[in-house]
């Protein structure tokens, strides 16, 4: 049975969830941009105490790997390796896309719904008018792989030809909306589920139960893309 710290900062929700067996005890996040670097460790002190665990029963910690934002990311992947390393505990690092079509997936079942009758679409914010994205169906498997794109009409054609309906989810779904609706009636959009630990805990207990654990000094997030810097706009330097 493994105690597993589950941390999820690849958007602009900061996510910190305390999961046992594969099944969520506590959870603290917060929707607010730019606050990850204040809040995770002070969310997973909490998660302790509420436990009444240490930090030493822990048995891995796991972190959300990308793609996503690059700031976000490197917070939670150097906030995940401080706590292996100050505790000697495995890393473990779970897909953002995989997980919020895993969380998707187990609400589906809550509803009632079958999942065999859908396949899942999670979008990522990637500024602009990119979005992260891949396709999934009801157990996991990648239909489609990991793209960075901009969307259009067409983006998503072969799959709206199916039987199954596609359901869009995540922050990158909302803005994606008036253009694939207008490609298909069939498009379904739960553009208000977000990433969450919570969903990484089922996931995350797989790779502890199977050994698959990430070598801590080396491990990287999943980027995706280069990081690009805006030009910062300040009095004096040029546009």
């Amino acid at each position: 049975m493994g105690k597993i710290l589950n941390i999820e900062t690849s958007t602009r929700v900061c996510s910190v969830a305390l999961a046992i067996d594969g099944k969520l005890t506590a959870i603290q996040e917060a929707n607010t941009e730019n606050s990850h670097a204040r809040q995770i460790t002070v969310f997973a002190e909490q998660l302790m105490y509420q436990a009444k665990m240490t930090f030493q029963d822990l048995d891995a910690i796991a972190v959300s790997k990308g793609p996503g934002s690059y700031t976000g990311l490197r917070i939670g992947v150097s906030t995940a390796k401080g706590f292996c390393y100050s505790l000697d505990k495995p890393l473990i690092s779970v897909g953002t896309l995989r997980s919020l079509a895993n969380g998707m997936i187990l609400k589906f079942k809550a509803e009632g719904k079958n999942p065999d009758n859908f396949l899942f679409c999670p979008m990522i914010d990637a500024r602009r008018m990119e979005v992260f994205s891949a396709v999934y169906d009801a157990l996991l498997n990648e239909v489609r792989e990991i793209r960075a794109e901009i969307i259009d009409e067409n983006a998503f054609a072969d799959f709206f030809k199916q039987d199954k309906t596609l359901v869009f989810m995540g922050d990158g779904a909302e803005k994606c909306k008036t253009i694939l609706q207008k490609a298909s009636p069939k498009a379904l959009f739960r553009e208000e589920f977000l990433a969450s630990a919570a969903y990484m805990a089922p996931l995350a207990e797989d790779k502890f139960r199977s050994g698959k654990f990430e070598d801590t000094a080396y491990f990287e997030p999943f980027y995706l893309k280069d990081f690009i810097a805006g030009i910062p706009r300040v009095k004096g330097l040029r546009d």
